[in-house]
Parts: structure tokens; C-alpha cells; sequence
């Protein structure tokens, strides 16, 4: 070779050329030409003519090359960072080798497709790209593997949500996490910067979007190997398999290239909240078919039914009565079930907690997690089932009823419920009883029970009556004072005047509040006043009782009968006074006459009992008077006799 092609061979080699040089493939072995003439090219002539003559024949020699076209190159040689391509050129290409990552097993000789970008650069290099040229032809390449359903080759470049950016043909395709493995993946990451076999399964041309599958290359395989494992398959049979995947519903197993399910109630016979109680993640186990569908491949397995029901492992001289402890598993309004042996459970229905008869929900007795002691009331091994109740620990309150709570003893109730016709209240726990509306108060007239009192109040009672059978106390709170209609007999008396308060004025008349809580009636001619006009609300005025009747707590008033009479007595028309109107009332009149309307309390009960007992001495008094008048007057009479007897003799 002369020296003048040396000079070219020289300008076309770069560092990286160089840096390559241990992989070049080795310079064919050139002979001189015969019929060269050294001594005119010593002196120069001809040149020029020469010159032009070996640039044509050189050129003769290489391929033409345009910019932006693609190209097929040999590559000649590479190392960790480039790899140098031969398109036939006077240069060789350089191409970074990270170009080539979908491809490992790259080597010299390979043909590959470049991007012509610049034939010289300012450094006289040829620019190729490989990136480029496979992004020019990607479209073509993906739509034809799309339809003719062809396995390509993909770089696995990164993780992103929902599975993995996958380069094929210089283009980013998705490949979805479900779309990697028959199995569910854990680790995306160990698949990260792998080179992996894909098939195209979906191209959205509009957003040049292109979803690819590995797991579509290894389905159809598995699906034959379904079948055959399907075939061999029979229940009852055990297999080994290995947890696969792990739901809130159940269990998938991996038989060996078919998957089986195990529900969660078919993983242990006691209660199971999640199946990672039970089993973990690639845990081997033995597992039971219980079912298998050839049409849909799907295989029922079970891990219970390899261990003996818990039921028959049941003590057998547990019975009816006897107590047993246990967990609480379960709660429902209903009642709770209690975990007695892992597998064996039993019922505590919400009539079986507490002796009381409300109506509340199991929730307010027991919790999951509970450890509790109850008493077996059914058990029933055939059927497996078995009820229980806790509130057979402790006695019956109804049991000796009548000694604790006496007719007439009192307690202290809360108030539970209100009805129309009275109060429920509960002295303790499984005891109630009702206070009747009419045994509220002796003077208050109640409409409603919440005008008395409210929910959750104490409340002092005394125990009427007893009925044991349905379980039910008839109670009173007004008992706990004395009867104040008997101390008003003798106050209300009918002719008796006294000061009252217009409460309520109603349709047939109003209600007139007297002294000590008790109120009277007034029809609506009773309440005209002596001007004529009609009594008002809130209005106080003197009232004369004109009827009084102890057994219905009823006091009849009026208020116009006072001035009638008055008018009648200075008109010179005799009234006809009573018995029952002594000047005893007018004396009691005056005590209380101060006083204003209020509500009855046991103070006021014994300032009338006081007055009765006042009144009672009053009539001893009176009584002794008359007595002492009438043995003075039959001893006067006597002395008469006797005098006028002595004068006769």
C-alpha cells in the first residue's frame, strides 16, 4: 500500500477505532502492480491525471450513501462502550453499545440496521444511529408482529405503575404487571434491565401506544398441561401444592402448573378472619380436591378435611348443665358465639345474658375477644350445635321474690319507659314493675308520666302487688305519703270558703288551684263575678267548696255562690246553714288563707296532719263543753226538784 493510502487509512481511524483494535478483523493482504510506473510518478508527470484516475478508482470501491436513510452495517468490532459498524463506506460508524441493550448476545459479524444521521462530521467521522433505525421501521415491525402473532425481543428499561416500560424496536411498549407471569409477581424490580420474549397483544395507533405480553408466550403451554392434570384429577385425591396467592376470600394453590382454590371456611374448622392466619406465601402444603369443573378448569380444594371434625373429638361426657369456657368469636344483635373448642362453637342467644326482659342487643353484653364461662342449655351432637347462656350463673331474682321484695316494702327503681298509663321502671337487674299513672301522686292531676318525672331517674316506690307467674310488680310512689284526702275532708268542707288560683280555663270551665297542691273545679257559671264579668287566667279569688267527694278527689267551687248568698242574706232570705260548717273551718281558713298554691310535699302532708289533730282536740273540746253544759243544766234541774220538793213539805 503506498503512502498516500496510508495517509487516508489514517484519517479515518479515531481513538475508539484504536481502542478496538484487538477485535479487528485482520486487513487483506495486498500484492504491488506490476506495471506501475515509479519513474514518472517520481517526477511528476502525469499527476494529476494519476491522481484523479486512483480517486475514481477508489471511489469505484465504495457504497453511496445518502443522510436519513436506513442501512444495513456489519459490525466489525466492539468493547464495554461501542460498537464499530461497516456500511461499506470510506469510515466506519461508531454506535453506542447502550443502543444494543434489547440485544446481549451481540458479536461481530452481526448485521444491524443504522440511521444514516451525517456522512462527516466536522471531525470527518460517519454519524450512524441504531436507536434511529429501529424507531424509523418500528411501526411496521410491531403491526406485523401484531398480525402474524410473532414473538420479539424487548429490554425491560423500567418500573412504572402498574407493570413495566419495555423497548421494543427502538419504541417504549407498556407491559402490564398482570401480564408478566401466570403467577402474581411480588418483585417487579428483579425484572428490571432483562432481556425477555413478548408477544404484541394491543396497539392503539391514535396514541402509538403498545401493550405487550410474556405471559401470553407461556399460557398456551399451560393450558395443555391444565388439561392433562385436570384428566388424572379425582376427588378425594391429596396433592401437594404451594400457596400461590393469598386473598381475604381464599387460597390459590399451584398444583404444578394448574391453579386450585381453597375458600376460607375450607381452611380450618374454626372461625378463620383472614387466611394469613393459616398459611403464608410459598408455603408448601398437602391440600384435598374436594371439586374440579373440566369446562371452566376449576379446582375446589380443601384443608380442613385432612384433619377429624373437632365435633367428634368432642368430650363425651359433657351434657346439659355443665359449664364450659370459651372465646367470643362472633356477635350479632341476636346473641354471640363462643369458640368452646377451635371448630366447636355454641350459642348464647340475648334472652340468655341478662335475667332482665328488655329488648337490648347482644352488642351491650359482649365484645369478640370476651373470654367467658357459660352453662350449657342444648347440646345436639348429631347436628352439631349447642346452646349456651350466662345467665344462668347467677340466681333467679324472681326465685324468692316474695321475701325480698314484700307487698309494702319500699326500694329505690330507675325509671326504664314511659307508656300513657304509667311508668316501668327496674329495681335491679331481671326485677321491673309498673307504676300505674293514678299511683303517681294523691293530688296532682298527670296527663303523662315525663310530667313527673324522666328517663333514667330514681325513683322511691312501694311493691302493691306481686305476680310472680308473669313476672311483674305492680309498684306505687304516691303510697309512701299518707292519704292527704282524708286530712282535707275535713278543711274542703262543702260550704267552707277558701282563696284559689285560675290555673286553667277549658271549654266545660277551669281548674282552680287551692292550698297544699289540691285543685278544684269550676263550671263556667260558677267563675262570673260580682260585676258580671267572666273570672280570668291567673286570676285570685275567693271560691265556696259546693261539693266534695273523697273516693274521686274531686272538689267543685264557685265563686259567684258567694256573692249570691250574700245577696240573698241582705234581701232578708234565709240561707240554710250546714252542720258541717263550723267555726272550726273558719279557723283553719285562717291558718292556710297566707298560704300560696304549691306542690303537696310530706311537709305539707304533716302540717295537715297536725291541723287534723288540732281539729280532733277542737272537737274533744267542744264535745267536753257540751257535756260539762248539760250535766250543769241536769244538775241545776235536780237542785229545782229538790227545792221544790222541800218547799212542798
Amino acid at each position: 500500500m503506498s503512502e498516500q493510502n496510508e495517509n487516508i487509512v489514517e484519517d479515518v481511524k479515531t481513538p475508539a477505532a484504536e481502542e478496538a483494535t484487538a477485535t479487528v478483523a485482520p486487513a487483506p493482504k495486498t500484492t504491488p502492480t506490476e506495471d506501475f510506473d515509479w519513474d514518472a510518478y517520481e517526477k511528476g508527470d502525469n499527476l494529476v491525471e494519476d491522481r484523479t484516475a486512483l480517486t475514481q478508482q477508489y471511489d469505484a470501491t465504495l457504497n453511496t450513501v445518502k443522510e436519513k436513510e436506513v442501512v444495513d452495517g456489519t459490525v466489525i468490532s466492539m468493547n464495554k462502550r461501542e460498537v464499530v459498524v461497516n456500511i461499506g463506506f470510506k469510515s466506519d460508524g461508531i454506535i453506542p453499545l447502550n443502543e444494543f441493550r434489547y440485544n446481549p448476545d451481540l458479536k461481530v459479524g452481526d448485521v444491524v440496521e443504522v440511521y444514516i444521521e451525517n456522512q462527516e462530521d466536522k471531525k470527518g467521522q460517519l454519524l450512524l444511529s441504531h436507536k434511529q433505525a429501529r424507531t424509523s421501521r418500528s411501526w411496521d415491525r410491531v403491526n406485523a408482529a401484531l398480525e402474524n402473532d410473532e414473538t420479539i425481543k424487548g429490554f425491560v428499561k423500567c418500573r412504572t405503575k402498574g407493570g413495566m416500560i419495555v423497548d421494543v424496536f427502538g419504541i417504549e411498549a407498556f407491559l402490564p404487571g398482570s401480564q408478566i407471569d401466570v403467577k402474581p409477581i411480588r418483585d417487579y424490580d428483579v425484572f428490571v434491565g432483562k432481556t425477555m420474549e413478548f408477544k404484541v397483544v394491543k396497539i392503539n395507533h391514535e396514541f402509538k401506544n403498545v401493550v405487550v405480553s410474556h405471559k401470553a408466550l407461556i399460557e398456551a403451554e399451560l393450558e395443555q398441561q391444565k388439561k392433562e392434570i385436570i384428566s388424572k384429577l379425582e376427588k378425594g385425591q391429596v396433592l401437594e401444592g404451594t400457596v400461590k396467592n393469598i386473598t381475604n376470600y381464599g387460597v390459590f394453590i399451584d398444583l404444578g402448573g394448574v391453579d386450585g382454590l381453597i375458600h376460607i371456611t375450607d381452611l380450618s374448622w374454626g372461625r378463620v378472619a383472614h387466611p394469613e392466619e393459616v398459611v403464608q406465601l410459598d408455603q408448601k402444603l398437602n391440600v384435598v380436591i374436594i371439586d374440579f369443573d373440566n369446562e371452566k378448569k376449576r379446582i375446589a380444594l380443601g384443608l380442613k378435611q385432612l384433619t377429624p371434625h373437632p365435633w367428634d373429638a368432642l368430650d363425651t361426657n359433657l351434657k346439659v348443665g355443665d359449664k364450659v369456657n370459651g372465646k367470643v368469636v362472633v356477635v350479632a344483635d341476636y346473641g354471640a358465639f363462643v369458640e368452646v373448642l377451635p371448630g366447636v362453637e355454641g350459642l348464647i342467644h340475648v334472652s340468655e345474658m341478662s335475667w332482665s326482659q328488655h329488648l337490648r342487643s347482644a352488642q351491650d353484653f359482649l365484645k369478640v375477644g370476651d373470654e367467658v364461662e357459660a352453662v350449657i342449655l342444648t347440646l345436639d351432637r348429631d347436628e352439631r350445635k349447642m346452646s349456651l347462656g350466662i345467665k344462668q350463673l347467677k340466681q333467679d331474682p324472681w326465685e324468692n321474690i316474695e321475701t325480698k321484695y314484700a307487698v309494702g316494702s319500699k326500694h329505690t327503681a330507675r325509671v326504664r319507659n314511659f307508656t300513657n298509663f304509667g311508668v316501668f321502671v327496674e329495681i335491679e337487674e331481671g326485677v321491673d314493675g309498673l307504676i300505674h299513672i293514678s299511683d303517681l301522686s294523691w293530688t296532682r292531676k298527670i296527663k303523662h308520666p315525663s310530667e313527673f318525672t324522666q328517663i333514667g331517674a330514681n325513683l322511691e316506690v312501694v311493691v302493691l302487688e306481686i305476680d310472680k307467674d308473669n313476672r311483674r310488680l305492680s309498684l306505687g310512689h304516691k303510697q309512701l305519703e299518707e292519704n292527704p284526702w282524708d286530712v282535707f275532708e275535713t278543711i274542703f268542707t262543702v260550704d267552707s270558703i277558701h282563696e284559689g288560683t285560675i290555673v286553667e280555663v277549658l271549654d266545660k270551665g277551669a281548674v282552680i288551684a287551692l292550698p297544699y297542691g289540691v285543685e278544684g273545679f269550676a263550671t263556667p257559671k260558677h267563675l262570673v263575678k260580682e260585676d258580671g264579668t267572666q273570672a280570668k287566667l291567673d286570676e285570685k279569688l275567693q271560691f265556696k267548696v259546693i261539693e266534695f267527694n273523697k273516693d274521686a278527689k274531686r272538689i267543685i267551687l264557685s265563686h259567684s255562690r258567694i256573692h249570691e248568698d250574700e245577696q240573698k242574706a241582705a234581701a232578708g232570705i234565709s240561707t240554710e246553714k250546714k252542720e258541717n260548717s263550723p267555726k272550726r273551718a273558719k279557723k283553719v281558713e285562717e291558718t292556710i288563707s297566707n298560704q300560696s298554691y304549691e306542690k303537696t310535699t310530706l311537709g305539707d302532708i304533716q302540717s295537715l296532719a297536725d291541723l287534723k289533730d288540732q281539729l280532733s282536740e277542737a272537737e274533744k273540746t267542744e264535745a267536753h263543753q257540751k257535756a260539762a253544759a248539760a250535766e250543769a243544766k241536769a244538775k241545776r234541774a235536780a237542785k229545782k226538784d229538790k227545792d221544790a220538793e222541800a218547799a212542798a213539805e
